[in-house]
């Protein structure tokens, strides 16, 4: 199967290092079970994007569940989250996340020290892209990874450009891998 890897807003120009494309998504399950502290930030996009077994927060939900990730929501995302009845992310605009992610003395949103793995999901494209970039440059000890389906060349690891079909099986196959059932 052949994958589009060019970025999907393309007068963006990433420059000679680009993220590795996820051909298989037990890539992912694969890397958030071996990651020591994994992050999922998760944008108010995912509250907009419908997939046949509910929106696309309610995949993410699962796997931060099943990844045992810890979750930062953006914009109003918490409010979703809550209605959800998930009371187990943290409210944080995006750029700080980015900030915080960078900084080599946070100890993370637990206190549990830095993270090792960052996913992020539903950001608006041009944002992901940007604070990516920085991550990329900056962030030496973070491998990062685009859930979304469009690809982002700044994180270490992303989808190639995707129907929502093949993305939804993506995701569900993700889910398998981490043993999740059911979605809520």
């Amino acid at each position: 199967m052949a994958f589009a890897t060019e970025p999907w807003q393309t007068g963006e120009i990433p420059g000679p290092l680009k993220a590795m494309v996820i051909q298989k998504p037990e890539i992912v399950a694969g890397m958030i079970k071996k990651a020591k502290r994994a992050v999922m930030v998760i944008g108010h996009q995912s509250l907009e994007i419908d997939l046949p077994d509910g929106k696309a927060l309610d995949y993410f939900i699962r796997i931060a569940d099943a990844g045992k990730t810890s979750v930062v929501a953006t914009g109003h995302t918490i409010s979703g989250l809550v209605k959800r009845g998930y009371t187990h992310a943290y409210p944080m605009p995006a750029v700080d996340i980015a900030n915080r992610l960078q900084d080599p003395d946070w100890m993370g949103l637990d206190g549990g020290g830095r993270y090792d793995l960052a996913l992020f999901v539903g950001l608006p494209y041009y944002m992901e892209w940007t604070i990516l970039s920085g991550l990329k440059h900056i962030a030496a000890h973070l491998k990062t990874v685009s859930l979304d389906r469009y690809y982002q060349p700044h994180a270490t690891w992303s989808f190639p450009n995707i129907s929502i079909d093949v993305w939804e099986t993506s995701l569900k196959t993700i889910l398998n891998r981490l043993g999740a059932e059911g979605l809520r």
